[in-house]
């Protein structure tokens, strides 16, 4: 019959959840590391979204301000440059009227040339010009009207005088000169019969582009200033200095339109910048404003941001930690109470099946009961029955089968009230061999009534470990049970104890009963789950797989329906604190 058994094509071990051991005591620093947990999921939930939308609205808040305050710069530079653009474009336009209004001959006369700055001054509504001179083809100034002694000066090594050659006008930058002021130099040029040519030029005072540049409505701390292509200043500056000074900004690219950036200067302040080219002229406008002053109400939204986002943080921190503390705590307690109740059910399921052996425990012991009876009867009869003295031998023979069957008696008892004790864990040397060999004596009469064939395979260097007696008998017991209530009568149970890898032992309960569906095979571990129809409570091989944790061990079963089923315990040899 074991022979068919163990030629059952049994399916490869399932591939079992792992469920914690029932009863199981939770390390401490399991409920801080879930807290951990808690508290950081929590935190990056909650505090995640406050932080995107705190970085949209700052970023969405400082474009707008920026915008806000980036606008009107724009426009008051844009506004002064067409100022400085017009002014410049009527003193150049006045200078060609002159040329093409008057000859040569005319305007070389002193006092034509006097004559006709005056009237040029006058139309313009404020003394622009300071002077004017008609200069040849050779850069000699043949005529000059105005209040230095520049007539006969030679400019042929003037860059302006170049420029005007080359180009037709010329706006030349602030300089000094031969009169050691600041000015600069408006110049067209006048062709004349044989290729030449002459100049007629006329200076301007450096401070009336500074007029220019108020009259575009600046406010007191407004920094507006000219500076031409190599950044010296054409116009004093409030910060950066005075007229020819070098400012120790960047030169703006060029651009037909406004441009207005941000950066730091020397000082490392954040200011903003905008810049437009003068057309026609080598005059670059700038206006400078510090960030804090453009942006002062930015400064202040944005601490009330950074405010609201700290408050609001330590707020859902406080919350989180708190609330993380109190679950934790119910938590652990849920998993005290859960672990006495769970040592309750244990010991209820114990003593559930030692009332399942009572049958059995009662026969056993009914059987040395008999005997007693019945050789406490003879020895009576040979006492009253004759008045001779009863034969020494028989007499002895008589008490030596009482007290055989009493230790019996005690035997049988003193086994079940080992195992009956409560579960408190204590680690003895055990041979599993003869541990399995008493859990069967209380299960040999009904093994014995049903024709169940029970079979030992015992490896010859098994080893003994160091476990639990009590656990490890309800563990055999419920399993043993189990193997009983599936094999039909005739039917055959083997037990194998091998050595196996690690320092283990192996043992291995097979049975030609039923066997298990499929879909049960995932779910017998599980608490209330049974397949016995009318009975069983679903607890057994629960408290089975808990307690073989709890011992250290792993516990897994192969089944095929109709064929079979076997369970493998592996236990360790020296059981790990």
């Amino acid at each position: 019959m074991l022979d068919d058994l163990e030629s059952h094509d049994f399916e490869p071990a399932m591939d079992l959840p792992e469920p914690e051991a029932p009863g199981g005591q939770v390390p401490a620093h399991a409920y801080r590391r879930l807290r951990r947990v808690v508290v950081l999921a929590t935190a990056a939930v909650s505090l995640l979204p406050l932080a995107i939308t705190m970085v949209i609205n700052y970023v969405q808040f400082r474009d707008a301000l920026q915008a806000e305050a980036v606008e009107p710069m724009a426009r008051l530079t844009l506004n002064t440059k067409r100022s400085l653009e017009l002014f410049l474009s009527e003193r150049r336009s006045g200078l060609t009227f002159i040329a093409l209004d008057r000859p040569f001959s005319e305007l070389c006369d002193p006092t034509s040339l006097t004559r006709v700055i005056s009237n040029l001054n006058r139309s313009l509504e404020v003394g622009t010009f300071v002077d004017l001179g008609i200069i040849d083809d050779s850069g000699s100034q043949l005529c000059y009207s105005g209040p230095f002694e520049l007539e006969g000066r030679n400019y042929v090594d003037q860059d302006w005088f170049h420029e005007v050659a080359r180009r037709g006008t010329s706006t030349s930058d602030v300089f000094l000169g031969f009169r050691e002021s600041p000015h600069f130099a408006i110049a067209t040029k006048h062709d004349q019969f044989d290729d030449e040519f002459y100049i007629l030029r006329a200076t301007i005072d450096a401070e009336m582009l500074s007029e220019q540049i108020l009259t575009a409505g600046l406010r007191p701390t407004d920094d507006v200033f000219l500076i031409n292509r190599e950044g010296v200043l054409q116009s004093p500056s409030r910060r950066y200095g005075e007229v020819l000074s070098s400012i120790p900004l960047p030169v703006p690219h060029y651009s037909p339109s406004v441009e207005v950036v941000e950066f730091k200067d020397e000082r490392g302040r954040a200011i903003f910048m905008s810049s437009a080219y003068i057309r026609n002229s080598p005059f670059v406008l700038i206006q400078i404003k510090p960030a804090e002053e453009a942006m002062g109400r930015w400064f202040t939204l944005r601490s009330e941001l950074l405010g609201f986002l700290i408050v609001s943080a330590g707020v859902i921190l406080t919350v989180i930690l708190w609330g993380s503390g109190r679950l934790i705590m119910r938590i652990r307690e849920a998993d005290e109470r859960r672990k006495a109740l769970y040592h309750q059910v244990e010991y209820s399921n114990k003593l559930a099946s030692i009332g399942r052996l009572a049958a059995g425990v009662a026969h056993e012991i009914n059987n040395p009961l008999a005997i007693i009876n019945e050789k406490t009867g003879l020895l009576k009869d040979l006492v009253t029955l004759s008045d001779a003295t009863p034969p020494r031998d028989k007499v002895l023979g008589i008490a030596d089968s009482v007290l055989a069957s009493v230790a019996r008696c005690q035997t049988i008892t003193h086994r079940l009230l080992g195992f009956a004790r409560h579960m408190d864990v204590r680690s003895e040397t055990i041979d599993l061999h003869v541990l399995l060999r008493e859990v069967l004596g209380f299960l040999g009469r009904e093994a014995e009534y049903r024709n169940i064939n029970v079979s030992f395979d015992v490896a010859e260097d098994l080893s003994t470990i160091e476990s639990d007696r009590s656990q490890l008998q309800q563990v055999f017991l419920n399993i043993l049970n189990n193997a009983l209530a599936a094999v039909d009568s005739g039917g055959a149970i083997n037990i194998t104890l091998e050595s196996g890898e690690d320092h283990t032992v192996v043992v291995t309960v097979t049975d030609d009963g039923k066997g298990i569906p499929e879909a049960d095979i995932k779910k017998i571990f599980e608490p209330f789950f049974t397949t016995k129809k009318g009975g069983g409570t679903g607890l057994g091989l629960s408290i089975t797989y808990g307690i073989v944790k709890k011992l250290g061990g792993e516990i897994s079963v192969n089944s095929r329906l109709g064929l079979g089923t076997s369970f493998t315990v592996t236990l360790p040899e020296e059981r790990k604190a």
